[in-house]
This record gives C-alpha cells, structure tokens and sequence, in this order.
C-alpha cells in the first residue's frame, strides 16, 4: 500500500515537472532562456518546452511601446539661466537578448543618458531659443539616444519636453513682457481701426459727393432738353399757326379775287393776315417781299384817317 502511494506520488511530481517545462508566451512578449547559465534561445509567441532543471526563464520581455515620464532635471542655459525640464521618452525593445545582457537597469540607464543629453543640448541655447525650440530639442535629444540605446536592444521612437519651469523672476519678467506685448498689439489695432474707419468716411463723402454732382448734372441736362423741347414745341406750333393763317389768307384772296377785288386790297389782307399771326408776341417778323410794298401804302392810308 505504502508503495502504490509512492508510486502516486512521484508521477503527481513529474507531471508537474513536465507542466513547469511547457511555457505559453503571448502576442508582443518575448522570453530569454538560459541553459545551465548561457544563453540558450529567445522564445516568441507560442507554446515552448524547456528542459528540466537546466533551462531557465532569465528574462521576460514586453515588445510594445513604452513611455516613461522622468522627474524634471535641473538645466542651465548659455545665457545662465537654471530651470527644471522633464521629459518623456516613448521606446520600444527590438532585441530581447540585448536587452536582457546588455545594460543592468535599462531605465535608470535612459534616465541618466536623458538627463545628460538635455544638459549638454540646453547649455548650447539661450534662454528665449529653449522655451520656443522645443521640437529642435525633441529631434535632437531623441536622434542622441536612440543613437546610445542601439546596442541595449532599445529604439527611441520619440521624445517630448512636458514642462519647461523657469525661475519665478523670469517667469514674472515674461508675463509683464507678454502683457506690454499685448497692449502694444491692442494699441496698433486700435489705431488701424481709427485709421480705416476715417478712411471709410472720406470715401463715403467723396462718393456722396460725386453721386450729387451727377444728380445734378442730370438735372441740368434733363431741364436743358425739356426746354429745348419746348423752344421745338412752340416753334412747331407758331409754324403750325402761320401755315394755317397762310392757308386761310390764301384761300380768301383766291375767293375776293373770284370776286374782283383789286391787288392793293389783296396785299392788305396779306398784311392783315401776318399781323394776325404775330398775334402780339412776335418780336421780329419776316414779311414777303411781294407784300412789302404795302406798308408805305397803309402807313400813307393811316396818316389820312388821322388828319
């Protein structure tokens, strides 16, 4: 009984033997196995075997991206100006095994390296050139230490400056350069305001007054055809007015002729009837040459009634 027993329990043992010696590595890790101390192989994703007792899990890697956010550093500027930057620094592992030999704390490792690169980068730049050159520093640092990373199985993707602190007195000089800044732009703008709006209202006087100009040009030129009009209108009507007189002298001296009249009768009534058709209101009026004769003869007729 008691070696049935034992017989249960050594092969409970080497089962889980066996279940210890089976490893499942998931989606973006990696594992660096030792065999009795040395390096024996990097496992992928998977199901791997190992051998018992001699074969190790000496390490276990994350392949994704990671991002590590570093305490501020202090930094010194060319112009001797200390402030406080911290950084971001987003890397990625690409060889396992590198990774695993390659650098005791790789962490601390990039910190260190992080922290002196920043130095050594700022200390190049003035004060004004750090806090408006940050993505120059971005590209340098991150260029640096993937440079310096390479033989750990590290690749630095990126870099990023989160804060930038400077001095208390600094950080009061810029706000009250920042407000001088302002009221300068606030000034300008104002000005620039005044000046379009006075424009605005000159152009609108001297539109204003072409516009009444050409009022009244129209004006004079619309009273000039209308009187023109007129001047054509009565002229028309006094041509029209003497053709009919005309028309009804000659028709009466065609009758008084029919009736015998001699011709001295006849250029009185012609005279009579150019009278008529000046009507008082001509000032000027062109008498036939055929009936001007008549005149002294009705001049001689008056004078006679008269005595």
């Amino acid at each position: 009984m008691e070696a049935m027993i034992g017989i249960v329990v050594l092969i409970i043992f080497i089962l889980l033997i066996l279940a210890s010696c089976i490893k499942i590595v998931p989606q973006a890790h990696a594992m660096v196995i030792e065999r009795l101390g040395g390096y024996q192989g990097t496992w992928g994703v998977g199901i791997h075997f190992k051998m018992p007792f001699i074969d190790r899990i000496a390490r276990r890697v994350l392949l994704k991206e990671q991002v590590v956010d570093f305490a501020p550093q202090p930094v010194i500027t060319k112009d001797n100006v200390t402030m406080r930057i911290d950084t971001v620094v987003f890397f990625q592992i690409t060889d396992p095994k590198l990774f695993a030999y390659g650098v005791e704390n790789p962490i601390m490792a990039i910190e260190n390296l992080t922290a002196t690169t920043l130095r050594n980068i700022i200390g190049d730049m003035e004060l004004d050139e750090t806090l408006t050159s940050r993505e120059t520093i971005n590209t340098k640092m991150r260029a640096s230490l993937d440079v310096a990373t390479d033989p750990w199985g590290i690749k630095v993707n990126r870099v990023e400056l989160k804060n930038i602190i400077p001095p208390a007195a600094i950080q009061d000089a810029m706000e009250k350069q920042m407000k001088a800044e302002r009221e300068r732009r606030e000034a300008i703008l104002k000005a620039e305001g005044e000046k379009k709006s006075t424009i605005l209202v000159a152009e609108g006087k001297k539109a204003s007054a072409i516009l009444d100009a050409e009022a009244e040009k129209q004006a004079a030129i619309l009273r000039a055809e209308a009187q023109k009009e007129a001047t054509i209108r009565e002229a028309e009507g006094q041509a029209e007015a003497i053709h009919k007189i005309q028309q009804a002298n000659a028709d009466g001296l065609r009758y008084l002729k029919e009736a015998g009249a001699d011709q001295a009768v006849l250029q009185l009534k012609s005279l009579e009837a150019f009278a008529k058709a000046a009507d008082g209101k001509a000032t000027k009026i062109i008498i036939p040459s055929e009936i001007q004769g008549i005149a002294g003869l009705a001049k001689s007729v008056v004078e006679i009634g008269q005595k």
